[in-house]
């Protein structure tokens, strides 16, 4: 055991008996409840495990480096995709979007990849393969997530702002290109100081279900070679990406 280990070993026994009044409209309360090394193919972190009061489901932390009380720590909030993550679906990105970021984070001196059991946009596995059926028909991704009676989006980032809270994290810059992910950690008391743009190049099968997700969802995705707004006050421009016309209001 490392003595790297040994600040989060301690959030273990300092949750025990973790009690709050909770974070977001649904009150989630997490504690970290376990710590083990976990070498793999992107390098070598810390994973933690975090029981929450939400779900039954279990949430992770991917930790590399000291985060603990750290400011500016790069984070990279995954959901779920067994289809991808698992099966190497080429339908989406989820898989390369996994495998980036734990590489992106090893570069870096810290940072964290929070692994979020919100399968689907959070609609669930079944609901996602029949959003998969009515865009084999035709519909994309928004257009089949609505004919199911659902948002475009159902995930919620409230657990994740409780875990990073929980980590004692001050600060992140967020490995994003999705928008809401910002808004909602801002919303949740996340300071948010920057944006790491996290671009992966479409293949034919997942191209279109990219330029629906800048298109409808307004993820930073440049597919086309077109300008995009940098979000918030970020200036970092992807490579291949062309440059804003001109830099966004504050608070716009």
């Amino acid at each position: 055991m490392t003595d790297s280990m040994n600040p989060l070993l301690e959030l273990v026994a300092r949750d025990r008996e973790h009690d709050c009044d909770g974070v977001g409209h649904v009150n989630v309360c997490v504690r970290v409840v376990g710590v083990a090394e976990l070498p793999t193919r992107a390098g070598h972190f810390r994973i933690v495990a975090f029981w929450n009061n939400r779900d039954a489901k279990e949430h992770i932390a991917m930790v590399h480096g000291d985060v603990i009380g750290a400011s500016n720590v790069p984070t990279r909030l995954h959901s779920e995709c067994l289809t991808g993550d698992v099966m190497g679906s080429l339908r989406c990105d989820c898989r390369d979007q996994l495998l980036e970021g734990l590489k992106k984070i090893q570069t870096m001196d810290r940072g964290i990849l929070l692994y979020l059991r919100q399968e689907g946009r959070g609609i669930g596995l079944i609901n996602k393969i029949r959003a998969y059926a009515l865009q084999d028909q035709g519909l994309d991704t928004v257009e089949a997530n609505l004919a199911l009676g659902f948002r475009d989006d159902e995930r919620d980032y409230a657990v994740a702002a409780h875990m990073l809270r929980s980590l004692n994290v001050r600060s992140v810059e967020l490995i994003t290109n999705n928008p809401n992910k910002v808004q909602q950690l801002t919303q949740y008391g996340v300071s948010v100081v920057g944006r790491i743009p996290h671009v992966i190049p479409p293949n034919d099968h997942n191209r279109f279900y990219l330029e629906t997700k800048a298109k409808r969802s307004g993820h930073f995705i440049d597919t086309w070679g077109k300008p995009h707004l940098v979000e918030q006050s970020d200036p970092v421009v992807v490579d291949g990406m062309s440059p804003p016309e001109s830099e966004p209001t504050p608070g716009g």
